[in-house]
């Protein structure tokens, strides 16, 4: 925990994930919630098949996910989705004629169920 996945859109070439996964991480890390820098794993994944709505217009997406344990506040959680939001803001590739749309979710893991070790 935490756990942070960003999906995007095959149609956004070069993107340039090594770098924006360390600014995310650098991002978050940075935030009192994120209390262990190891704890922190992210991950890109590329949508290779992908329909953004009916229209034959040029669409492309960027959606990340913040999974935490549950029990942050909304200020918090909303702090934690801006961040996010302004790294994948920055370092998004926009291509021409094409309508990116970027999207974060903060999702609540249940403390019961979740199991990690450090092996």
């Amino acid at each position: 925990m935490p756990h942070l996945t960003i999906e995007y859109s095959a149609n956004l070439p070069h993107y340039p994930e090594a770098e924006t996964l360390a600014a995310l991480n650098a991002a978050l890390c940075a935030h009192p919630e994120v209390q262990d820098e190891a704890d922190l794993k992210s991950r890109f994944i590329v949508a290779d098949s992908f329909e953004i709505g009916t229209a034959p217009a040029q669409r492309a997406f960027v959606h990340a996910q913040l999974r935490l344990l549950a029990g942050r506040s909304p200020e918090a959680k909303k702090e934690l989705s801006a961040r996010i939001a302004d790294v994948l803001r920055e370092r998004t590739p926009r291509p021409q004629g094409v309508m990116v749309q970027l999207s974060v979710e903060v999702v609540d893991m249940d403390r019961g169920s979740y199991a990690k070790e450090r092996l």
